[in-house]
């Protein structure tokens, strides 16, 4: 056992209530996402707020919060037990600054303005989707007024995602993006080398055969299909986590392009095996899941590119897309790999590059901290989003879809969200470097399909602890450093030049 404290035991179990509501309330927004008819919104929306507002009231009720203070001072409790107490105190402090009004105002309206975005961007109609945008935007800064800060508004939003994470912080990461990889980006579209376009982008496919693709590929990976795991579609590909036993992971198929759909699948089975790679004793605990967005993007990221990107997984996975696409039979598995690798600019985030990737997110936190900090309006941002495109990347946006309505975030009220994308492509690489020094023949494994030892590694540095230790502590105590956006730089040079 790993909780032994008799009053770390008592808080486990009156916690399994809130988990519980967890675990139904991220039921119903899987299933709004995958499968529900777009009118049942009105009521979905009603009982999700009831919902937040319930698991709410659980938290803060005066005895849970007396016990987990009570905790908070007995000696001798171990990691786990004194993880636990850390979460709890920190989630007690952040939903104790929220009247349950609040709760369940930003739940609704979280869940109509996701519908309303979904329609907006089929239609290409930002006007729909603004109105409901400026109402996210002042949720936000009223929820940063409730939480409290020292220097910025943002800076409180910053850190419900990623815990300690500031403006300051985030600003210094991207001025090292801006100052190494802005030149090596201009250097590589200069010298030519690296494809810009490949034909296999406008090859069409049967939705069928791709998912015969997806699905074999997530086998090689050892991806519990039917145990403890799905694959489904939705508008934006995500994962979601039911509880150890039930981790979900969706794509989506365009019918073209399918690098899109191969690299949006195994980008989420990267969160996916965090999630299923945990110590099964920490079941209804606050300690399952993930440490931060930030470490959870990792995951994801090292995935997509340092394993998805890779000369060995196109010459392993090439086979099974000749099969299922005939087109490909035209060409090499080499040709497959710059296929994976293309760089050049280009309007949606989710299909970047590893060059021009943060640029993306670069341009969404400028947004974001000029909405939070500065009270810009959601009428003035498809011009700003614009310039910002075509300052960083050359590019300008022809209509919504490709520019301010691509991304869900927004709707789901995740301001703050973005930076931690940027950590996680920044961190991938840095993990991908760390593992190459224990696992020399890593390319090897790859291209064999061995990915025990890999998953291996990865349960043992990051994903076992689950939330016991803070990101920053987690890091220094697995790799003897925090995020450190030169791997990524160099990373780049030996992938490119």
């Amino acid at each position: 056992m790993v909780f032994e404290n008799p009053v770390i035991k008592e808080i486990l179990e009156k916690y399994r209530r809130i988990w519980a509501i967890y675990h139904a309330s991220s039921v119903l927004g899987w299933d709004m996402e995958v499968n529900m008819p777009s009118e049942g919104i009105g009521e979905r929306s009603v009982a999700q707020g009831e919902l937040s507002m319930l698991s709410q009231k659980f938290l803060l009720e005066p005895e849970f919060v007396e016990l987990v203070n009570k905790a908070d001072g007995i000696e001798g409790l171990n990691e786990y037990e004194s993880g636990v107490v850390r979460v709890l105190k920190r989630e007690i402090k952040i939903q104790s600054s929220f009247p349950p009004e609040f709760v369940k105002e930003l739940s609704e309206t979280r869940s109509r303005a996701t519908a309303v975005w979904k329609e907006a961007r089929e239609k290409d109609d930002y006007d729909k989707f603004a109105p409901w945008l400026d109402k996210i935007m002042d949720l936000a800064k009223r929820a940063a007024d409730y939480l409290g800060y020292d220097k910025y508004p943002y800076d409180a939003l910053l850190d419900l995602f990623e815990e300690g994470l500031t403006t300051e912080d985030v600003e210094r990461m991207f001025e090292k993006i801006e100052k190494d990889v802005k030149p090596l980006l201009d250097r590589i579209l200069e010298e030519g080398e690296v494809p810009k376009e490949h034909p296999l982008e406008k090859v069409k496919y049967e939705r069928e055969k791709m998912e015969k693709v997806n699905i074999r590929i997530l086998e090689l990976f050892g991806y519990p299909l039917g145990k403890r795991a799905r694959l489904d579609v939705s508008p934006h590909p995500f994962t979601t986590e039911f509880g150890l036993k039930d981790v979900r992971i969706t794509t989506r198929y365009e019918g073209f392009d399918f690098r899109r759909t191969i690299l949006s699948t195994v980008h989420e089975f990267g969160h996916a095996l965090y999630e299923l790679q945990q110590d099964e004793r920490f079941m209804f605990s606050p300690i399952l899941g993930g440490v931060s967005l930030g470490v959870h993007e990792s995951q994801s990221r090292f995935w997509e590119n340092i394993i998805g990107r890779s000369k060995e997984f196109a010459e392993l996975i090439y086979p099974v897309i000749k099969e299922n696409v005939p087109e490909v039979a035209k060409y090499t598995p080499e040709d497959l790999y710059w296929y994976f690798n293309i760089v050049r600019p280009d309007f949606i985030r989710v299909e970047a590059d590893m060059v021009t990737y943060n640029f993306h997110i670069l341009l969404r936190f400028k947004l974001e901290k000029i909405m939070v900090n500065e009270g810009i309006k959601a009428k003035e941002l498809p011009e700003l989003w614009n310039e910002e495109m075509e300052k960083l990347l050359g590019i300008r946006p022809k209509n919504y879809g490709e520019g301010i309505l691509q991304d869900i975030h927004w709707a789901h009220g995740t301001i703050g969200y973005f930076p931690t994308y940027s950590i996680g492509t920044l961190l991938s690489a840095q993990i991908g470097e760390y593992m190459k020094r224990d696992i020399p023949d890593f390319q090897e494994k790859v291209r064999n399909a061995e990915f025990s030892p890999i998953k291996e590694w990865l349960r043992e540095k990051v994903h076992k602890y689950g939330s016991i230790y803070p990101p920053k502590e987690l890091l220094r105590r697995s790799f003897g450093e925090e995020v450190e956006p030169e791997y990524f730089v160099r990373y780049l040079k030996s992938k490119y030049l």
